[in-house]
């Protein structure tokens, strides 16, 4: 969520158990100010926080003209220092998906072979390389996969250009109250995956500059998503039950919306069953 209208969001998602000591919410407007100015982002978004067993990283995102480009992340122990993180790669996705536990809270902190894939690790020692997983790539992976998968805006809110890149929509004046409760008003805000496989016929109606992203509606597992009008149908929030923490909030009529997480870092692979 915007870093600048953090506050008055943390108050609208707090149903939810997202929520920020005094302290730590002056220490990061100011901090998040800085960031913005030592990195030269554009925008800079606060994304959450994962609890760890002997700390919590605090999470913020700094992003370019380009929405839709990659964005760059940054982590804090204290909401005041932060340390640029490095991009994910496809081996640290798949590392990550090797390991089970709670994030310890140490960046430096290393989990043994013995806590991977058995394959993996038989990989690692052929290619000279410790077979060694630092909880700093663990953490740009978890990261990553929770943008990927529970990263969602509302329709409308971005518009593609000829050219490929994606901005904000200026013309966005927010979803009224019957569109904002249901999940196709929703879109992930990453490379769409549904929409390449639809055929021509089912694009036919879809407007290009605004419906290129995949919409929730077709998400799996089936009622991954809950979606509950709060504060009298004022705001609107959605809550992922596949990575319990994220929520999603959005105020019809207006463009106020923004998503953040506060959780463990632990998908919910037992969801299938709970359903």
């Amino acid at each position: 969520m915007e870093a600048k209208s953090l506050p008055a969001a943390l108050e609208l998602v707090a149903s939810g158990g997202a929520g920020l000591s005094p302290e730590l919410r002056a220490a990061l407007g100011a901090s998040l100010l800085l960031v913005q100015r030592d990195y030269r982002f554009e925008r800079v978004w606060f994304w959450g926080r994962i609890q760890g067993l002997r700390g919590a990283y605090y999470i913020a995102e700094g992003l370019g003209p380009d929405r839709a480009a990659p964005r760059s992340r940054l982590y804090s122990l204290n909401c005041v220092e932060w340390s640029l993180l490095p991009p994910a790669t496809e081996e640290m996705l798949a590392q990550a998906e090797q390991l089970r536990g709670r994030f310890q809270g140490d960046p430096s902190y290393e989990y043994e072979y013995t806590e991977i894939n058995a394959e993996d690790a038989e990989r690692l020692f052929e290619d000279g390389k410790e077979p060694v997983i630092k909880e700093e790539a663990r953490l740009v992976a978890t990261i990553e996969q929770i943008d990927r998968a529970v990263g969602i805006v509302p329709r409308g809110a971005f518009v593609k250009t000829p050219l490929g890149t994606v901005h904000e929509n200026r013309n966005f004046e927010g979803l009224s109250l019957v569109v904002a409760k249901k999940l196709s008003s929703y879109f992930h805000f990453t490379e769409p995956v549904n929409l390449k496989n639809k055929t021509l016929l089912e694009k036919a109606d879809l407007d290009p500059s605004t419906d290129f992203l995949d919409s929730l509606e077709h998400d799996v597992p089936q009622g991954s998503w809950t979606v509950h009008p709060e504060k009298g149908g004022t705001v609107v929030v959605l809550r992922s039950l596949l990575w319990l923490g994220l929520t999603f909030y959005h105020v019809p009529m207006t463009k106020q919306y923004g998503y953040i997480y506060f959780g463990t870092g632990e998908k919910n692979l037992d969801l299938p069953f709970m359903l």
